[in-house]
């Protein structure tokens, strides 16, 4: 699990569609920075030390597992985004974004590129009323006081007013979903995926213990003779595992996110057995579904068979290197009849061809913010 920051931010606008510019900055920093919690009114200020258009301000609360000189930086990249040209000229400007640092968990920071608390943000109303909105106990790690005492002794005396308007919080996958599966073929890169998101978003997670099951090895070497013992065994264990761990949630994790899900097991067994021992197995499945809890999103992540097969050589199990590219084939129709029939799963098809998300940063933000806004 990455370590989470609690980082307070002040953004202010006097450029352009102001609105726009805020929420804006509101989806960049959701993307690209981390979870938004809480968002303050709008305040719409004069400008502070120069003459121009009014301001719109807000303070936003933030998690992220960025640190401090990494934060600054991508915020800076937003500002950018943005439309923000810096000047070299001294003093105070119009913007049309302006991201500020104030607090960074308790912590007080000294360095070439940044100063935490903000030096100048307890002499600036339009920073200490959107901030005391959204954190009126925080302690200010100089001053030793709450946010709304430092409030009280600000000098300021600009006329400051509060808008009807309110800007969109973007919703946290945490918070969106309480159980995500991740599945796809052999290869797929669903266990990595779910690893990943699972260290981002401090999720409890869910592996398949293929690796426990005798019968695997075997069934590669006699698909016939070890099919239906395989099968089954998965299939038993998939059904405990599910029960146990999903009925038991941690509750200092936000939620659930597994590898597999337990269609999966139908869908290999149509693959792999016989009829008859199809129709038997299918018996089985049909009780065992009815118990188990439906996630609330169901993730299927598709790569072409060259790269599958590319994959599982790369990783180097020994009993699946003699794995045929028609059988791969046949998996993925399974689940691409599964994905078109099976219409109560909330259903979402990424395609993970032609991206590294392993390797590649904005390969996986791109697959996070398709979660985040599917």
């Amino acid at each position: 699990m990455k370590l989470q920051h609690i980082t307070y931010l002040s953004l202010g606008t006097n450029q352009g569609n102001k609105l726009e510019n805020l929420q804006n900055a509101i989806h960049l920093i959701d993307d690209n920075i981390g979870g938004i919690q809480k968002i303050s009114s709008i305040y719409k200020t004069p400008a502070w030390g120069f003459d121009g258009d009014d301001f719109f301000n807000i303070c936003i609360k933030v998690v992220t597992n960025l640190q401090p000189e990494i934060l600054i930086n991508s915020l800076l990249k937003i500002e950018s985004e943005l439309g923000r040209q810096r000047s070299s000229a001294e003093g105070y400007h119009n913007r049309k974004i302006d991201i500020d640092i104030l607090l960074f968990d308790n912590e007080v920071i000294l360095s070439k590129t940044l100063i935490v608390p903000h030096p100048k943000m307890l002499q600036r109303k339009f920073v200490m009323l959107p901030l005391a909105e959204i954190a009126s106990t925080v302690m200010h790690p100089i001053e030793k006081k709450q946010i709304s005492v430092c409030l009280q002794s600000c000098d300021d005396s600009s006329e400051i007013v509060k808008l009807d308007e309110t800007l969109k919080r973007p919703i946290p996958i945490s918070e969106k979903y309480n159980y995500i599966a991740i599945e796809g073929n052999i290869g797929a890169g669903k266990t990595t995926l779910a690893n990943l998101l699972s260290k981002d978003f401090n999720a409890k997670m869910v592996l398949e213990r293929f690796a426990d099951n005798p019968f695997l090895p075997k069934f590669y070497e006699d698909k016939e003779r070890y099919a239906f013992p395989l099968e089954m065994s998965f299939l038993a264990d998939r059904y405990q595992q599910l029960t146990d761990d999903l009925a038991q949630f941690d509750l200092f994790k936000s939620f659930i996110i597994s590898d597999y899900y337990i269609f999966k097991s139908l869908i290999f067994a149509q693959v792999t057995l016989q009829k008859e021992e199809y129709l038997l197995y299918r018996k089985m499945f049909d009780l065992m579904y009815k118990e188990i809890t439906k996630p609330d999103l169901y993730i299927y992540l598709f790569q072409n068979t060259e790269r599958l097969l590319e994959n599982i050589k790369n990783r180097g199990r020994s009993y699946e290197q003699k794995i045929e590219p028609d059988y791969l084939k046949r998996i993925h129709n399974g689940y691409k009849s599964f994905i078109k029939t099976e219409k109560s799963l909330n259903l979402q098809v990424i395609d993970v061809s032609d991206i590294d998300f392993v390797n590649n940063e904005a390969d996986y933000k791109n697959i996070v913010n398709k979660i985040k806004h599917f």
